[in-house]
């Protein structure tokens, strides 16, 4: 297009799931109680770790901040998605679309490196107890915590300034939420540059952070064959089983959808965003607590209440 000819596209419009009336209500009430048990769930299990001592150690100051970020993850995509099931044209602002998209990739490259750092904390739990202590301070933590939210957000300033910077000639995102993918397939002008950025500083976040998480567990896997008795091979390995299944289904759903040429980007991968985006930070707080003996425990607790019973004077 000739320059003087583009207009400045002031808002875009978001198609959604499904240009089906007679869905649309089903599906608000079924991702409206995804919301809510993602809320619940996820706050539920930070405030459960934050006023229970028993809980107060690294790892479970890993899980407190998992919570928080898909908590966050979550609220930055699901109102504004639930909203546009009553709009006739779901339009938003690019101003609001480049926060959105901001937030959803600020908080997703944040848990990549979050669930890295807590194969991290396992392995020096499993493989060197008698220095864990030592090693995952206080100060440790702390430290890994903000290089985790730090990066995530210098990451997400990248892809949101690559991408908006870019001419748009069409309106209609074919998603439900502002992401990268379906944005650049807006973008008037050659979008190679976007797509290496993506290899780049996605894919190596992405692999480093995959590799690391399996080095951790290869060790810690050689460190449980070792020991001579089943029972407690069967208890050590229980304690990482949640974190695996989060690591699997975070970084496959991750993969898929980010790491292939913009090209590839067909609209029937709605449903793979929809798991990442909104099922995953859902299933992470009841995964965790399914699988968590500790957790469990204090649960019960918590849940257990005695009511005292009054017989009359004496």
């Amino acid at each position: 297009m000739d320059a003087g000819n583009q207009t400045v596209v002031s808002e875009l419009v978001l198609l959604g799931l499904t240009n089906c009336k007679q869905l649309k209500m089903p599906l608000f009430a079924l991702f409206s109680l995804v919301y809510l048990l993602t809320v619940l769930g996820n706050f539920g299990m930070a405030v459960i770790i934050w006023i229970s001592p028993q809980l107060h150690s690294s790892m479970y100051f890993f899980f407190f901040n998992l919570s928080l970020v898909d908590a966050c993850f979550s609220t930055t995509i699901s109102p504004r998605m639930l909203l546009n099931f009553f709009l006739e044209t779901a339009k938003i602002s690019v101003i609001e679309c480049a926060f959105q998209m901001y937030f959803a990739v600020s908080f997703g490259s944040t848990e990549c490196f979050l669930l890295a750092f807590m194969a991290y904390d396992r392995y020096i739990a499993i493989c060197s107890p008698l220095y864990y202590s030592v090693i995952m301070t206080k100060h440790h933590c702390l430290l890994l915590m903000a290089i985790s939210y730090i990066c995530g957000f210098l990451h997400s300033i990248i892809h949101t300034a690559a991408t908006f910077v870019h001419s748009l000639c069409r309106t209609d995102i074919h998603h439900f939420f502002c992401d990268i993918q379906p944005l650049l397939k807006l973008s008037c002008q050659e979008t190679f540059t976007n797509e290496i950025l993506l290899v780049i500083f996605s894919g190596s976040i992405t692999l480093l952070c995959l590799l690391g998480t399996v080095i951790s567990y290869l060790w810690i896997l050689n460190a449980i064959f070792k020991m001579y008795y089943s029972g407690v091979r069967y208890k050590t390995f229980s304690t990482c089983s949640s974190h695996l299944v989060s690591v699997f289904l975070f970084f496959g759903s991750v993969l898929f959808m980010y790491l292939r040429p913009n090209s590839s980007y067909k609209d029937q991968d709605l449903s793979a965003s929809v798991f990442y985006s909104l099922v995953i930070p859902m299933l992470n707080p009841i995964i965790y607590s399914l699988r968590n003996r500790d957790v469990r425990l204090v649960l019960r607790r918590a849940l257990s209440v005695n009511i005292p019973i009054n017989l009359g004077p004496h």
